[in-house]
């Protein structure tokens, strides 16, 4: 068991935790067309951009040597640390650990030095080339910043990995740290990283997203995430919440006939935490927006649940699918929810599935008794992870 004691947000409608979870909770959208480029003859022109501007939170200088998804991770992690009270000068340096999750690492940054060595040749191409498009660019720069020298790294599992680099930094703090920064950012609304978005032939032609509906075709991308302040659970300090039980399983490939490894992974969580499906009073669903995949996670949920027999809600309907910034989003919105006693609406939504069996929240919040959440993610490739969190160390 871990306790999350702080949270930094930055995401399509609203760059800080309170911001996002009003615009949340009011029903107001991120998504628009897209406008960080000329996005007029791609495939998909809308997408869930973020407001964030680096200047004033990000040093300067590591504004000009790294890309925009570390910027905001950076951002995100001062914002939990200054949540939770930490100067993390006040703590042994090698005490405190920091794991990042990324899916595309810093295409902008990547794509800018490319058109330089295209244009004019490789002595043209910056130094910092080499560093800020990695993956792991974030968990550097937070460390570094920050002097946090215990166990470092990051998680990639695409979608998964948000939930995934939490559910590592938790175990980090069994002996061997006393504070862990976790989550994940992306930010890939840049020609290249559209690109290689489109790649996966799960983005929305129509320009819309809309998971469990039956006009569903897809996705809408978008930039962001979350940053937590993890601590041992005996923690003095007020908590969001507690990271009670994780799991992470991978699909067989397609052309097996064995079954998706979602249920696994809500299964093997729910016995981590010590829960029943009883216990669990919402789920955050994956939501991919592709009717198979929609079919999928319903048919999971269901199986482990019952039909209609709890509340899901897929609140990423205002932000587009972030990627590794997604999940940490929904667990960050999962906390919010179990702190204020409210399922947090799914939008857009006039047409859904009846034949899914889900009492998917729609348009408007619900308030409800919350004890503990049940965070999906997948990740594309066959990554599965599921979080439970709760208000208490066991639900």
């Amino acid at each position: 068991m871990s306790a999350v004691t702080g949270m930094g947000v930055v995401a399509p409608n609203g760059d800080r935790a309170e911001d996002y979870w009003r615009a949340v909770l009011d029903g107001r959208s991120g998504l628009g067309p897209i406008t960080h480029f000329d996005a007029g003859g791609y495939p998909v022109s809308w997408g869930g951009e973020s407001s964030f501007t680096a200047k004033g939170r990000v040093p300067g200088r590591l504004v000009a040597e790294t890309d925009r998804f570390t910027h905001m991770a950076l951002a995100a992690a001062e914002m939990a640390l200054a949540d939770a009270d930490v100067d993390p000068a006040g703590l042994p340096e090698y005490e405190m650990a920091v794991t990042t999750a990324s899916s595309s690492g810093g295409t902008d940054f990547g794509q800018r030095e490319i058109e330089k060595l295209w244009r004019n040749g490789p002595r043209h191409v910056g130094a910092y080339q080499s560093i800020a498009w990695f993956y792991a660019a974030s968990t550097g720069q937070i460390a570094i910043r920050h002097k946090m020298r215990g166990p470092c790294g990051v998680v990639c599992a695409e979608q998964a990995g948000g939930l995934d680099a939490v559910a590592h930094s938790c175990r980090l703090l069994h002996g061997q740290v006393r504070l862990a920064l976790s989550g994940g950012t992306d930010a890939s609304l840049c020609p290249y990283g559209l690109v290689a978005q489109l790649s996966n032939r799960r983005l929305s032609p129509s320009g819309t997203f809309l998971p469990f509906d039956a006009r569903a075709d897809g996705y809408l991308p978008g930039e962001g995430g979350a940053m937590f302040v993890i601590e041992p659970s005996d923690t003095k300090k007020t908590t969001y919440g507690y990271i009670a039980g994780h799991a992470a399983t991978f699909d067989p490939p397609p052309w097996t006939d064995r079954p998706p490894g979602l249920r696994r992974a809500i299964e093997a969580a729910l016995a981590d935490a010590g829960a029943q499906p009883g216990d669990v009073d919402v789920v955050f669903a994956d939501a991919a927006g592709v009717p198979e995949l929609d079919r999928q996670e319903a048919e999971a949920v269901t199986a482990v649940f019952g039909p209609l027999a709890v509340p899901v809600t897929a609140p990423k309907t205002m932000t587009g699918r972030l990627y590794a910034g997604g999940a940490a989003l929904d667990l960050a919105t999962a906390l919010l929810a179990l702190r204020d006693q409210v399922i947090p609406p799914t939008v857009g939504i006039s047409d859904p599935v009846e034949e899914y069996g889900l009492d998917l929240v729609r348009d408007t919040p619900r308030q409800a008794p919350l004890r503990a959440a049940l965070v999906l993610a997948r990740g594309y490739g066959g990554f599965n992870s599921a979080i439970v969190v709760s208000v208490r160390t066991r639900p």
